[in-house]
């Protein structure tokens, strides 16, 4: 057996072992059920965040602090929800323009309360108060 041979049939054999393995992994991954393990929403949650520079420093921004998305709308005011999607646990991005939070990862949309719009998502994320202690501080608590 010549050494090119060799190769090729280990490299035939590797795929043939793993290629099942890997569409099917592809295969699960977008089911759309909830077999993923997400994040459980922050408890007992109170931080102050300073929101003179930054993405909360303009209308439309948003950051994630301590599992929680923090976003400012268009019209200037501040909304928090728990970051991780109840699906499968990516972290929700904030859509100024539709006010609403949205998962990257399979689509799924919250209203800026948090509450389900669109699936695959079933729950609700957890909703955080706000308020402003000063011009320039934003405390975020349960």
């Amino acid at each position: 057996m010549t050494r090119k041979d060799f190769f090729a049939k280990v490299g035939f054999g590797a795929a043939v072992v793993l290629v099942p393995t890997c569409i099917g992994g592809l295969a699960s991954s977008c089911s759309g059920e909830d077999e993923g393990s997400p994040t459980p929403a922050p408890t007992n949650v109170d931080f102050t965040l300073d929101i003179s520079t930054g993405t909360l420093a303009v209308n439309g921004g948003f950051l994630v602090h301590s599992g929680i998305v923090v976003a400012r709308t268009n019209t200037g005011e501040f909304l928090a929800v728990s970051a991780s999607c109840t699906h499968q646990g990516t972290n929700v991005n904030y859509n100024a323009s539709g006010n609403k939070f949205i998962c990257p990862n399979h689509g799924a949309q919250f209203n800026s309360t948090g509450v389900v719009t669109q699936g695959p998502a079933s729950s609700n994320l957890t909703q955080y108060n706000t308020q402003l202690t000063d011009a320039t501080h934003l405390r975020v608590f349960s």
